[in-house]
């Protein structure tokens, strides 16, 4: 069945082949020189080189997990406001499909430094013992598997319906791409818990928290949908994506409003029950991440990720400026950077901050190659599905 003529009304946009290819290369090229530098250290620091390549992976991992569940969310509930910047989502949560690569380093010769439980044989501690049935080598790695074949899976569906759509306007495609994105949704949320419990709880196998799963759920929507913000303005100024307004903008701020406030109340909530138990294998995580300079940066986070962008996207008014909205959304990104910074980095220096060359090439060779990918991906298809059936009430969309 193909759609009603008003949705095909709109110009069919894609982005500059060649364009994309010069962006791309000049990404892969960021990437390399990361790669190499980052080599280096693997060589000459591995220690340090491990936990700041875990930094580099995690902060990629949750910005193109949290474009995964915008993407899921958008066609499970059959929203129309976004249609227009959904393949974008799309686009973004694709990049999932390569991470398995960036994970593999850590896996391979890294493992013992970062978990600790790693090499740990029996009897020689208890609570591993107890733990001994989850935290095993065998398990750990189909784990990793089933996280990246879970996500990854997903994504590839969503997308390559989506694009199917285009060519045929078959509507079959929708209600296919709904029961993707319904049955996606438990598998999103359990992979990216465990993978947030694994990689990251699991740098302390003593330290645990019920909420851990949440909170790095909460960083990751509000820093995708901030790189949303960006990529879809980026379009805009190179004269793509004109059917986007500022009513979109407005749907987009509002959206990055509710998880600076959910991202601030997980936080604390977090932080005022361990505090208030005051469980020694609990405590131990604020204690070393409120120690000397750890103190400041994390002092520092609290007022960057919630107080400075809370009031600016309080109000419509600033909501539908368009610059002030990418202000905030890079600001967005770079409190998550500092927080995926503060939750990785004091597991090897627990007396204070002590920054490496390491932790800025690992972001520029796992970066690099991520963007690298994202403009592939974007001069592949359509830069929005041209033939979704409710393309026409995004386009007039009014909120």
């Amino acid at each position: 069945m193909s759609l009603p003529q008003e949705s095909l009304a709109l110009t069919v946009e894609r982005f500059d082949q060649p364009t994309a290819r010069k962006f791309s290369s000049l990404c892969f090229a960021v990437s390399l020189l990361g790669l190499a530098v980052s080599a280096f250290g693997l060589v000459t620091a591995r220690e340090q080189f491990a936990f700041s390549w875990l930094f580099g992976f995690i902060v990629v991992f949750t910005i193109s997990v949290g474009g995964l569940f915008w993407a899921i969310l958008h066609t499970a509930t059959d929203s129309e406001w976004g249609v227009l910047i959904r393949r974008q989502m799309e686009n973004l949560a694709s990049i999932v499909t390569i991470l398995p690569l960036f994970f593999l380093p850590l896996l391979l010769w890294c493992a013992p430094i970062l978990w600790k439980w790693w090499d740990m044989a029996i009897g020689v501690d208890p609570l591993l013992d107890a733990k001994s049935a989850f935290l095993n080598h065998g398990f750990f790695i189909f784990r990793f598997i089933v996280y990246f074949a879970g996500l990854g899976g997903i994504a590839f569906l969503l997308r390559k319906l989506s694009i199917q759509q285009d060519h045929d306007g078959a509507s079959k495609h929708t209600l296919q791409m709904r029961k993707v994105a319904i049955a996606g949704l438990p598998i999103f949320g359990v992979c990216l818990t465990f993978a947030a419990v694994d990689w990251l709880m699991g740098l302390d196998y003593h330290w645990f928290s019920t909420m851990w799963g949440v909170y790095i759920f909460a960083g990751a929507a509000g820093s995708s949908m901030a790189a949303l913000v960006l990529i879809v303005t980026a379009l805009r100024a190179n004269g793509y994506l004109k059917a986007v307004n500022l009513e979109h903008y407005h749907i987009m701020g509002k959206f990055l409003l509710t998880f600076t406030v959910f991202w601030a109340y997980i936080g604390y909530s977090q932080y005022m029950l361990i505090w208030y138990a005051n469980i020694p294998e609990e405590t131990i995580y604020f204690k070393i991440r409120n120690t000397e300079s750890w103190n400041l940066l994390s002092t520092f986070l609290v007022f960057g990720r919630f107080f400075f962008p809370f009031p600016f996207l309080l109000f419509q008014a600033t909501k539908k400026r368009p610059i002030i909205l990418c202000t905030v959304a890079v600001w967005i990104i770079a409190m998550q950077v500092v927080d995926l910074y503060v939750i990785v980095l004091p597991s090897l220096h627990q007396t204070g901050l002590r920054a490496s060359m390491y932790d800025l090439s690992s972001l520029l060779a796992i970066g690099g190659a991520a963007a690298g990918y994202f403009f592939r991906q974007l001069s592949s298809c359509n830069l929005y599905p041209s033939r979704d059936p409710r393309l026409s009430g995004s386009v007039h969309l009014s909120n």
